[in-house]
């Protein structure tokens, strides 16, 4: 068969060519899910067949829709650039948007101002809705976008909008974990390097610490508590600050792997080896902390499982007008390496 040229097939040919109707058609080449398999599949064929190319320009003003989904990381920039669990969770994201044919833009404001523009820019229906990240203090910012009727999914439970839609991880049991594994390891004096107080992550995380300490009857003492910032200067800092205090500190859960990073750094100088002086456990497991020295045990949360979770809770917004809000909490696991690991056996 003789291929057309692209702009010279229209939806209507691909339709006769799959033999269902031009609707039909038009929902498949939309990503929407709720078409059959087999209908699904004979339009992709002919499409491709016929090197049929969406008019997108066409299909906004007869939907308006822009086709576009912007992604609002409300972090320092120092942290998104720093840390790589932003790459992962635009990683899921992406791949997610690609498979319905949706464009990613990408805004990082840093101020106040940043953000009024931003708002600004958003409701004049630039994009069709919004995946936020919190830092902290940024729930006013989700505030004042759904109040402006901007569908908005987030990647952490908001300390105040309770009626947001979000995807979160299971910070408190994660941190519970480690916690109970450093028992198991034999630790009897335990401190934490907890994440910034302002963000879910860090009052969950410092939550789970407790409340695992609580259960062993140790109840957490406020010496063996520091709150950092997620950074590794932070977690280099605030190690030496804690033992510096209490030297017999044997066992440390740090609640963000670039904080860990600066935690060994840390105790490598201060001649401590890790584990047998001072076992450690993070938070995150981004794909460096198997390269640590020595490589560092570490709670897994799913990120880019999270950016694909998120997406497709803001496509069923968009797909359905469903403002209902969805919570998602996915979970973490402990993945044991040496720098814990003193008892022998398996890695989890």
């Amino acid at each position: 068969m003789t291929i057309q040229r692209p702009g010279a097939v229209t939806l209507s040919d691909v339709a006769a060519a799959a033999q269902v109707s031009r609707a039909t058609a038009s929902r498949v080449l939309a990503g929407d899910g709720r078409v059959g398999a087999g209908y699904r599949s004979a339009v992709l064929a002919a499409a491709q067949r016929l090197g049929y190319v969406p008019n997108r320009a066409a299909r906004s003003l007869r939907t308006r829709r822009s086709g576009s989904v912007g992604v609002v990381l409300a972090e320092p920039s120092a942290v998104v650039f720093g840390n790589p669990f932003f790459g992962q969770l635009l990683a899921g994201i992406a791949q997610s948007l690609n498979e319905r044919d949706l464009q990613l833009t990408l805004f990082i404001p840093q101020n106040e101002r940043d953000e009024q523009r931003l708002q600004s820019y958003l409701a004049s229906g630039h994009v069709d809705g919004v995946l936020l990240t919190f830092y902290q203090d940024r729930d006013p910012l989700y505030e004042q976008l759904a109040k402006n009727g901007i569908p908005v999914v987030v990647n952490a439970r908001p300390l105040q909008a309770s009626s947001a839609s979000y995807v979160d991880a299971d910070n408190e049991g994660g941190a519970a974990m480690a916690v109970e594994h450093l028992l198991a390891e034999g630790c009897r004096t335990i401190a934490t390097i907890a994440g910034p107080l302002g963000t879910s992550a860090g009052a969950e995380r410092l939550a789970g610490f407790r409340r695992a300490l609580q259960l062993a009857g140790r109840p957490a003492e406020e010496d063996l508590i520091r709150v950092g910032d997620f950074t590794t200067r932070s977690g280099r800092e605030l190690t030496v600050s804690l033992l510096a205090d209490r030297p017999d500190i044997d066992g440390l859960f740090v609640a963000g792997e670039l904080m860990a990073y600066g935690a060994l750094s840390a105790l490598h100088r201060m001649g401590r080896a890790v584990p047998w002086d001072v076992a450690v456990v993070s938070f995150d497991d981004l794909p460096e902390a198997a390269t640590t020295d020595p490589p560092l045990t570490s709670i897994h949360q799913p990120v880019e499982q999270m950016g694909r979770e998120m997406t497709r809770l803001l496509l069923a917004q968009l797909d359905d007008d469903d403002r209902i809000p969805r919570q998602v909490i996915l979970g973490t696991h402990l993945v044991v390496r040496e720098s814990s690991h003193r008892q022998g056996g398996s890695s989890a």
